[in-house]
């Protein structure tokens, strides 16, 4: 009995050793393989590497957006910035009256707040909460428009005199030193008073306005990037100029972009007010300054409708710049290592 329970425990032992063998053997055999793959096929990566990368992605995203949300400051930037971005789409449902009504004529000029007027009226009866409501999107879609123009000419005028240099880059930097020459509210009253104040034509004038910033921040951070390895090793690779500016280049260029975009909307939104109180704004729309500049003459009488366009204004400003503060924060990386 006991010669039989050793013979059988050999024999497991060497089935197990056999199993283990061949398992290796597997193993090895499937590792070779894989490198050769990855050594015929330079694109190819390990499938465990590339969930690694994925879940390291994502991660990162999680962390940075969970950085910025930490912070009570930043956080109220972005309720602020929601909450006005929602005034503008939303508008028409949460104004307590319809567009056609605070644009009209009424009896009510200048009263004080009441429940029927929660804010009291304006000019010619007008309910000055309605108005504030619709004055957001005003504001904010020039503002927007604007910076879009600016963003894309700037960019693309940018990477290319960064990326090409010599009299590409004298020639555009001239003409951005031009525009960069005149006052960009004087820029903009002189071309509106020989055009008009359609919202298209404020739209475009504050769009070449925001060029030169734009295209000379992508220009510093081109000139920054196009000489590192990755640039070189993609031109020996045999990419072209475009591929390599528009892919390569400009997504690694693209930080202080975000960062300035928040700065610059609530910049233009300032502008927009201010032109709209000296008279340069689209009388078919509603706007902040244009409110202001009625409610001029009865600051002691009615208050009220100078202050409440006066404080969305200041609402939203404050709120773009609390949330390009951290956005700052989070993507720019001197501050991401700058002691706290």
């Amino acid at each position: 009995m006991t010669l039989t329970k050793t013979q059988e425990q050999r024999k497991d032992e060497e089935s197990n050793k056999n199993n283990i063998n061949e398992s290796y053997f597997k193993t090895v055999i499937s590792i070779i393989g894989k490198s050769f793959r990855f050594l015929l096929f330079p694109k190819s990566r390990f499938e465990q590497f590339q969930i690694k990368d994925i879940k390291k992605i994502h991660r990162k995203k999680r962390s940075k957006t969970k950085k910025m949300l930490q912070s009570s400051f930043t956080l109220i930037g972005v309720i602020l910035t929601l909450s006005i971005i929602s005034l503008s789409i939303f508008g028409s449902w949460i104004a307590p009256y319809s567009y056609e009504e605070v644009t009209s004529y009424s009896l009510y000029s200048w009263k004080p707040p009441t429940l029927e007027f929660p804010l009291g009226t304006g000019y010619a009866g007008r309910d000055v909460l309605s108005r504030i409501i619709y004055g957001t999107r005003t504001a904010l879609v020039i503002s927007v428009l604007s910076v879009s123009i600016s963003l894309i000419v700037g960019i693309f005028l940018g990477i290319l005199a960064g990326y090409y240099g010599k009299w590409v880059d004298s020639i555009i930097m001239r003409v951005m030193d031009i525009i960069l020459s005149f006052p960009g509210i004087i820029f903009a009253l002189a071309f509106l008073a020989i055009l008009n104040s359609r919202i298209q034509n404020i739209v475009i004038i504050l769009g070449v306005i925001g060029i030169p910033f734009y295209s000379r921040l992508v220009r510093s951070s081109v000139l920054k990037t196009r000489e590192l390895g990755y640039v070189a090793a993609a031109k020996v690779s045999g990419a072209n100029n475009w591929r390599i500016m528009f892919r390569h280049i400009l997504p690694n260029s693209i930080q202080p972009i975000v960062i300035s975009m928040s700065y610059d909307i609530g910049r233009l939104m300032i502008i927009v007010t201010t032109l709209a109180f000296l008279g340069f704004s689209d009388s078919r729309y509603i706007n902040w300054g244009f409110d202001i500049y009625i409610a001029r003459p009865r600051m002691w009488e009615a208050p009220w409708a100078a202050f409440w366009p006066s404080f969305m204004l200041l609402v939203s400003v404050i709120g773009f710049m609390i949330v390009g503060d951290g956005l700052r924060d989070v993507l720019d990386p001197k501050y991401q290592l700058a002691p706290k």
